[in-house]
């Protein structure tokens, strides 16, 4: 999941090489952490959040598929 998220997060960006996603395991539940630069936090979003709803929502679908939980946090 961190490689899928990492993947479209470089591809909307500029700066690529400033994308990072940090994973964090929880008992039921793992959060990935996108950090991108700060100019680049738009793009990410998205207009209304509609790129970052349709990211969470990929996540979703792969973590279900995973029978797993996943949450995306967009870092500033």
């Amino acid at each position: 999941m961190k490689e899928l998220i990492t993947y479209i997060a470089k591809a909307l960006v500029d700066k690529p090489e400033d994308v990072s996603v940090n994973e964090v395991e929880g008992e039921k539940t793992t959060i990935l952490e996108l950090k991108v630069a700060p100019e680049d936090l738009g793009k990410v979003i998205g207009k209304q959040g509609r790129t970052a709803r349709a990211m969470r929502t990929i996540l979703s679908a792969t973590a279900t598929k995973l029978r797993k939980r996943a949450v995306l946090e967009i870092l500033e």
